[in-house]
């Protein structure tokens, strides 16, 4: 406990915070080479996305897998088919914000897609293969053990037990409040 101004006295505590977090967006092309040679292709889509996170260092590694569902004509536009290819990834996610005060073998991490694996063109190229080009997006997050610094009243709880804050109690507190910066407040959103 140390002292600080005015008699207010500090207390550093352990707590559980957010302690990083980041996002990434990228497209990536895979090749499918269907069984046939295709006349035309009739649609392409994405099931089965599975994924985990795991924190390496100072990022995030987001690794899983989906299927891409293609479906094609063949044979001069006669017969159809579907064609199915798995596609394994490892998606390295930077965090933008990290706390270095996070204590080490404390920390959980999770991951959303917040863009779903999604088929955004497929087409032929000039070899019969077919290109399917993907965009996905995740949103990670770390929750640690950190430190944080708290003020604390000389007197103890005892000046805080019977008080109702209704909005005029708050002022008897001081004008602490007018000297804080509202642009500290951080929004998770707009990261």
């Amino acid at each position: 406990m140390s002292n600080t101004e005015g008699g207010m006295q500090s207390r550093q505590i352990i707590t559980k915070a957010v302690t990083g977090r980041g996002r990434k967006f990228s497209q990536a092309t895979h090749s499918i080479h269907p069984p046939d040679q295709i006349s035309s292709i009739l649609g392409a889509w994405i099931i089965n996305h599975k994924y985990e996170a795991n924190r390496v260092g100072d990022i995030i590694e987001v690794s899983g897998s989906y299927d891409i569902n293609m479906w094609f004509s063949f044979n001069q536009n006669t017969k159809t088919e579907v064609a199915n290819h798995t596609v394994r990834y490892v998606e390295q996610v930077p965090l933008s914000y990290f706390d270095s005060n996070v204590r080490e073998g404390t920390t959980e991490v999770s991951a959303v897609a917040t863009q779903p694996p999604n088929c955004i063109e497929a087409t032929i190229s000039p070899d019969g293969s077919c290109l399917v080009r993907v965009e996905r997006e995740f949103y990670v997050e770390m929750v640690g053990e950190t430190k944080v610094c708290v003020l604390v009243s000389p007197a103890g709880c005892e000046d805080w037990d019977d008080k109702v804050f209704d909005g005029g109690d708050m002022e008897e507190a001081g004008d602490d409040f007018e000297d804080l910066d509202p642009d500290l407040v951080i929004d998770d959103l707009n990261d």
